[in-house]
Formats: C-alpha cells, sequence, structure tokens
C-alpha cells in the first residue's frame, strides 16, 4: 500500500493546476511548469484539493502511485516557493565568479570552466567560495548543482573540492612520517 499516494495534495491560493490526459500543468506565482506522467493513474481535483488513484495493484501501478503524487507535489512547491541548492568551494585557488549569465570556475584545472547558465535556473556567487542555485524545477536545480560538483569533488584527505553545503566529507588519515 503506498502511503505517499493515497495523501491528498492541498492546492494553495494563487496556484492553478490543470490535468489534460496525462499531462499535468501547474501555474503559480514562481512560473509554470508543465509533466507528462503516467496515463494509468486518475487524477482528479474536488474542493481545492488533488487526489490519485490508482487502477490496480500490479507493483509497477503501486511504484508508480506515490512517485506521481510526489512529483505533482513538487512542482507545486517550486511554482509557490521554488528550491535552492547551495555548493562550497574548499581549497587554494579555488574560486567561482559570475558573468552575466556565465558561471567561471577555478578549480585547479589549465584554464576555468565557463558554464552558461540553464533555461529556468538563476546561480548567485554572494562571495567566490560559495555558489547558490536556485529555480522552480527541483530536478533541473538537483542536477545543475551535481554537475557543478562532479568538476571537482571533495577528496577525503584534505576535503578540497566542490561541495554541498550540509554535506559531511568523511576524512581520512594520510601518511604517517617515520
Amino acid at each position: 500500500m503506498s502511503r505517499i499516494g493515497k495523501k491528498p495534495i492541498e492546492i494553495p491560493n494563487g496556484v492553478d493546476v490543470k490535468i489534460d490526459g496525462n499531462i499535468v500543468t501547474v501555474k503559480g506565482p514562481k512560473g509554470e511548469l508543465s509533466k507528462s506522467l503516467n496515463k494509468d493513474m486518475k487524477m482528479e481535483i474536488n474542493d481545492g484539493v488533488l487526489t490519485i488513484e490508482r487502477p490496480n495493484e500490479t507493483k509497477e501501478i503501486k511504484a508508480i502511485h506515490g512517485l506521481t503524487r510526489t512529483l505533482i507535489y513538487n512542482m507545486i512547491i517550486g511554482v509557490t516557493e521554488g528550491y535552492s541548492k547551495q555548493l562550497e568551494i574548499i581549497g587554494t585557488g579555488y574560486r567561482a565568479a559570475k558573468k552575466g549569465k556565465v558561471l567561471s570556475l577555478n578549480l585547479g584545472f589549465s584554464h576555468p570552466l565557463d558554464l552558461e547558465d540553464p533555461e529556468g535556473i538563476e546561480v548567485e556567487v554572494p562571495s567566490p567560495n560559495s555558489i547558490i542555485i536556485k529555480g522552480i524545477d527541483k530536478q533541473l536545480v538537483g542536477s545543475y548543482a551535481a554537475k557543478i560538483r562532479s568538476y571537482r569533488e571533495p577528496e577525503p584527505y584534505k576535503g578540497k573540492g566542490v561541495k554541498y553545503i550540509d554535506e559531511h566529507v568523511r576524512r581520512k588519515v594520510g601518511k604517517t612520517g617515520k
């Protein structure tokens, strides 16, 4: 039984949800998101509450039931509040800078990495060693943050690299001298 899938979603004021077959469109104060979901799920809006029902009890449908509800809920949160991820850069000479719509990263390579902001993503650099990624699509924000982190993941000996602000890097003991 899917406890998450059975929970109804309350639609806040100022948010408009439209269901057209298997395409769900959510409009809110921060923007508009649209996603194609599984065609088997039955979605209904009654009195500002969205409910999702599954047609049968097969294992695949049970798994998709909770996923469908979570995707719609994340879209509603995205258009009302938005999502953000914070990255921290640790290391001598490692820094970030913002030039218009281009994020320039110096991560110890022979050249700086210049990344153009994807559509729907806003990147802020409040200091040379921190990056804030904001947007309304949770998946886009997370994947762009992971892409930036993948260029220089934190290493376990000195902790140098790009890490999430709330990430804990397990440190290892280095070589011991004689």
